[in-house]
C-alpha cells in the first residue's frame, strides 16, 4: 500500500492546518480534501478561527508564563485529540467567561472551571459538524448507552430526556477528560440544533453555574456531588439556562 491508499487521520489534518505535516503527505492530504468537502470545510474554519485569534491575542505569547501555571499546566500530557486549532479556541472561549449562575456551595477553581469547559468545548466543536458519525452508540439504545457509559466512567450517567426543550438524543460516547474518562451524550433539534453534555470526575462538591462564550458557542459549567457537567450549544443564554435547568433537575445528586 503506498502513502495515497492510506486515508488521511485527524490527525494530519490538524498538522495539515499548523503547517507541520511531512512534505510527503502534503499532496496526499490535499488530494483528500479535494474529494471531501465535510473536511476541507472543518480545515477552513479551524485557520479562520487561528487566524482570528493570532491577530487578537498574538502578543501573549511573547508575555512570561505565571509562576501559578508553570507547574500543573505544563505537567498534563497532551491530549492530541483536541488538536492545535481547538486548543487555541478554548484560550479565546475562556477568556469571554462570564458570572455564575445557580450559585450554591463552595466557589468552583478557575483551573476546574478551565480544564472542563477546554474539554467540554474541544468535543462540541469536533463532533457537532460530523453527519454520518456524531457518536458512537445511538440515541435509540438509551439503556445500553447509559450502562455503557456508567460502567466505564465510575458513576451513574442519566441521559436526560429533553424533549420539553425541542431536544431528542443524538447518542453518545466516551471521551477523556480532564483527570478521568468523560461521558459526552448530543442532542438536536428538529430545526438542526444541536446540544453537547461533557460530564467527569471532578475533584469538587461545589454546585455552582458559570457561563462562558465565545464565538457562535456558549457553554455551562456545574459541579454536583463530585461529578463535573458542561452544557455546550449556541450562545443565546436564555435557551441555554433552558436546557441547563432541565438537564439539573434530572441529574442532580445522580454522581456518587
Amino acid at each position: 500500500m503506498t502513502d495515497r491508499d492510506i486515508p488521511v487521520t485527524e490527525d494530519e489534518l490538524h498538522a495539515y492546518a499548523d503547517g507541520e505535516l511531512p512534505a510527503e503527505r502534503r499532496g496526499d492530504v490535499e488530494r483528500w480534501l479535494a474529494t471531501h468537502p465535510d473536511d476541507a470545510a472543518r480545515l477552513q474554519s479551524w485557520r479562520a478561527i487561528g487566524d482570528a485569534l493570532h491577530a487578537r491575542y498574538g502578543n501573549v505569547a511573547d508575555e512570561p508564563v505565571p509562576a501559578r501555571l508553570s507547574i500543573d499546566r505544563l505537567a498534563r500530557p497532551p491530549r492530541r485529540w483536541i488538536g492545535s486549532a481547538i486548543a487555541a479556541t478554548l484560550a479565546a472561549f475562556l477568556i469571554g467567561g462570564g458570572a455564575g449562575w445557580l450559585a450554591r456551595g463552595a466557589a468552583i477553581t478557575p483551573s476546574t472551571f478551565a480544564d472542563f469547559t477546554g474539554d467540554a468545548l474541544g468535543a462540541h466543536r469536533l463532533y457537532v459538524v460530523e453527519v454520518r458519525h456524531p457518536v458512537e452508540v445511538a440515541g435509540n439504545e438509551r439503556a445500553h448507552l447509559q450502562q455503557w457509559l456508567s460502567k466505564r466512567v465510575g458513576y451513574e450517567v442519566k441521559a436526560p430526556e429533553l424533549d420539553g426543550t425541542g431536544l431528542k438524543l443524538v447518542g453518545g460516547r466516551l471521551l477523556p477528560g480532564p483527570q478521568a474518562p468523560a461521558a459526552f451524550l448530543m442532542y438536536e433539534s428538529a430545526s438542526g440544533e444541536r446540544f453537547t453534555l461533557f460530564t467527569s470526575r471532578a475533584a469538587t462538591d461545589a454546585t455552582q453555574m458559570r457561563y462562558a462564550s465565545r464565538n457562535a458557542d456558549g457553554a455551562l459549567f456545574w459541579a454536583d456531588h463530585g461529578v463535573g457537567y458542561v452544557l455546550t450549544g449556541p450562545t443565546d443564554k436564555d435557551r441555554l439556562h433552558q436546557v441547563a435547568r432541565l438537564v439539573y433537575d434530572q441529574t442532580e445528586k445522580g454522581g456518587g
